[in-house]
């Protein structure tokens, strides 16, 4: 009877121990996920270069599906340049060249975005911004000036007196460059007292050669039919949430064309052109 007890008293102990070692492993994984994801989490993702898409490349190489796992708020476009992309709440949208806005499909392509996780790091209301530029001060004064070497998020949700947007028209091969189609291909729309959200990605001066250095805008309207790069606004009243990143997560496109591409040629003029329409 002693030697029962005893032989079922180390069964009970080996069990015991194998299910701990178990539960120790399992909360080990969980927190390596936990670290990785954190990590993840302060890394601005981008999508190829601007200044590839800039010569031409228009060519879909990541999945918007996937692109929904780097990020839930961003901005970019689309395959043959089909549309300015805003990304807001883990949703992916379209505001084409006809002005109408749509959320878009996981299998779509896109060539250039960049994205991350919002994670709000400070809070501020805004109101009687008069210009783009307004806004751009109000944001450098507020927070480039002590984080102006960082990656910085920002989405404004408020009422807008007026809102300039422009997208593009979806491209045909051979594809022209980009400061060239915006000179035939890109539209202009106004609206008027409008409820919504600008997403905005800040670069640092020293992105110059892979993005644009600065304040990059999209829009979005509260109702989600109407948005597209913004070239100009007047906020009435609304409320910015700021988000710091500190890390670059880049990816290259694998497509054949972005080995042709010469990216030592000066494209300043080009970026500037592209980011600062005019109608």
């Amino acid at each position: 009877m002693v030697e029962r007890i005893a032989h079922l008293s180390l069964k009970k102990f080996i069990v015991g121990l194998v299910l701990a070692l178990a539960f120790a492993m399992v909360l080990t994984a969980c927190g390596g996920d936990e670290e990785k994801s954190a990590e993840e989490r302060e890394s601005l993702y981008q999508v190829s270069l601007l200044q590839d898409l800039t010569q031409g490349d228009y060519y879909g190489s990541v999945p918007v599906g996937d692109l929904k796992e780097k990020g839930d708020i961003g901005l970019g476009t689309f395959d043959k340049l089909n549309g300015e992309l805003i990304m807001l709440d883990g949703k992916v949208y379209r505001a084409d060249g006809d002005g109408k806005v749509e959320e878009v499909p996981d299998e779509e392509t896109i060539p250039f975005a960049s994205v991350t996780f919002f994670d709000e790091d400070d809070k501020s209301d805004i109101k009687d911004i008069k210009d783009i530029n307004g806004l751009i001060d109000f944001l450098d004064k507020k927070y480039t000036k002590d984080s102006g070497n960082y990656f910085q998020v920002v989405r404004l949700d408020g009422t807008f007196k007026s809102m300039n947007v422009r997208s593009e028209m979806a491209q045909k091969e051979p594809y022209k460059p980009l400061a060239e189609v915006m000179e035939t291909d890109q539209r202009f729309f106004d609206y008027k007292n409008i409820e919504g959200t600008v997403v905005g990605i800040y670069c640092p001066v020293y992105m110059d050669k892979m993005n644009s250095a600065g304040w990059h805008f999209h829009f979005i309207s509260k109702d989600g039919s109407k948005g597209g790069h913004i070239v100009d606004l007047q906020i009435k009243e609304g409320t910015v949430a700021w988000d710091e990143t500190t890390k670059l997560d880049m990816e290259l496109p694998d497509v054949d064309k972005f080995s042709e591409y010469d990216f030592s040629t000066d494209q300043s003029n080009d970026v500037k052109k592209v980011e600062k329409p005019e109608e």
